[in-house]
């Protein structure tokens, strides 16, 4: 039988490493250059204007429709993606790639803005109000209403909904782990007590995770960088070089040194692709479901935070801790198999061994509650638009279940296929949404004419469906 077992979980991981080294990245890559060229560049030529009605207006409040403020759905989004990949997976890349992964993390990050904001703003446009008055929406739902390919809105959902069970194991296991090693609490009573509190955020549905995600994750990601901030003007004399070796072995291979064993050229440009896919979530459909509860007028303007997003999770966040451990040294004293502890080793520096492992897992405690509570969501929406509210509810304590079963290391084979079912809703996600590209450059050259440049919109284009009208009820 354990043999057996084992033959499975090798297939499995060879197929789930064949599919995102070479199907799912190339995917991907094409459809962000696809749809950034669709979009004549939007996300390049209107960063400025991005940041201005993202992070310039978090404080203004609107009338639209909406369960939550645009804020709140940006932060729930970014529950989701910031976090454990951040800080343990950024690590892993370069302890496998290379310095010249986080070039290439930033290159799909720059094209993944595109893929991000596309999948939002169809999000918007599809969304519907539920019978408890709440907005829903995302790849189910534009898939359904949009291209009639009900089948593969129902397979999205389907797998989405499967997906979450190995990765709430996943996410409460590895804070677990971190907890024990930094505190030495045995992984039961961590388990018992994230549990609890995640079941007190879910049972609160999605305004009681963005009351919590708007003024966590903010703290979570400044406090962090602060901390990141201090080791790099630690070792403010390296950066000049590190910034060289970045460059100059993102295309050339680079020698072991240390505990890196070294990497060439293509290991650099698979590792820093797949993890930056994998850390900011373009193309995989999460976002939309969050940002489609958000009080917004129109489409672009919500999907505006998806840029913004990618740019927060990849272009700062993966990039601080890239450079973390590559100016500390931390990346040359241990393998690959030891690489989750490079920025406890790189704090540990500066700061002292105690508070290196300390702060990584208080951080990561606070981070895994608001992240499983937002992926909870997002796998209690695909049940409800399978089967209805009542089994959604259900799935809502499978779900809260399997965070404690995850936290205590049961189930371990269920993980093995976290990155297949990812697969799959990688696949049922990105082809609708570049089948759709008309819609979204139609609606996005709308928003540009309405709200950019003040004038009327382009006729016939209609923002929203019959179900999701603007404040003022008018179908646009």
């Amino acid at each position: 039988m354990d043999n057996l077992l084992t033959l499975i979980e090798t297939g499995v991981a060879n197929i789930s490493n064949f599919l995102w080294t070479y199907i799912l990245a190339i995917i991907l890559i094409v459809g962000g250059i696809f749809l950034t060229i669709r979009l004549n560049f939007f996300q390049f030529r209107f960063f400025g204007h991005v940041l201005h009605r993202t992070i310039g207006q978090i404080f203004k409040k609107n009338k639209h429709e909406g369960t939550i403020t645009p804020f709140q759905a940006f932060t729930s989004a970014l529950a989701s993606t910031a976090g454990a990949t951040n800080i343990v997976g950024v690590p892993l890349a370069i302890a496998m790639g290379g310095p010249g992964a986080l070039f290439w993390m930033w290159m799909v990050a720059l094209i993944g803005m595109a893929t991000r904001y596309s999948e939002i703003l169809l999000g918007l446009k599809y969304r519907e109000l539920n019978k408890e008055g709440v907005w829903v929406g995302g790849p189910q739902y534009y898939i359904k209403k949009g291209l009639g390919w009900n089948k593969i809105a129902a397979l999205f959902a389907f797998f989405l909904m499967i997906e979450i069970i190995p990765s709430v194991m996943v996410q409460s296991n590895s804070i677990t782990t971190q907890v024990e090693g930094a505190f030495g609490w045995p992984a039961w009573i961590t388990g018992i007590i994230i549990t609890v509190l995640i079941g007190i955020i879910v049972f609160g549905g999605i305004k009681r995770i963005g009351k919590v995600t708007d003024k966590l994750v903010p703290f979570m990601v400044l406090s962090y960088l602060i901390i990141c901030f201090i080791v790099i003007i630690a070792n403010i004399g390296a950066i000049p070089n590190i910034f060289g070796l970045i460059f100059a072995h993102a295309f050339t291979p680079v020698s072991a040194a240390g505990g890196f064993a070294g990497a060439g050229i293509a290991q650099a440009i698979r590792w820093g692709i797949a993890r930056g896919l994998y850390s900011n979530e373009a193309g995989l459909g999460t976002g939309p479901v969050a940002h489609a509860a958000a009080q917004t007028d129109h489409p672009s303007k919500q999907a505006l935070w998806g840029i913004f997003s990618v740019f927060v999770d990849t272009i700062v966040i993966c990039t601080v801790t890239g450079l973390t451990v590559l100016a500390s040294g931390a990346w040359k004293e241990v393998g690959a198999d030891q690489s989750s502890s490079m920025v406890n080793i790189a704090f540990a520096d500066v700061f002292g061994e105690q508070f290196g492992g300390a702060f990584v897992a208080i951080f990561l405690l606070f981070f895994v509650l608001t992240t499983v509570g937002v992926i909870i969501f997002f796998g209690e929406k695909q049940a409800e638009y399978l089967f209805g509210l009542k089994v959604s509810k259900g799935m809502r304590i499978v779900y809260v279940v399997s965070i404690y079963l995850g936290a205590i290391g049961g189930l371990q084979f269920v993980w093995q296929f976290l990155d297949l079912l990812l697969a799959a809703v990688v696949i049922f996600n990105i082809f609708p949404v570049l089948f759709m590209h008309k819609e979204i450059k139609a609606i996005t050259e709308d928003y540009i004419e309405r709200i950019y440049r003040g004038k009327g919109g382009k006729p016939g284009v209609k923002l929203f469906t019959d179900e999701a009208k603007d404040s003022d009820g008018i179908d646009q």
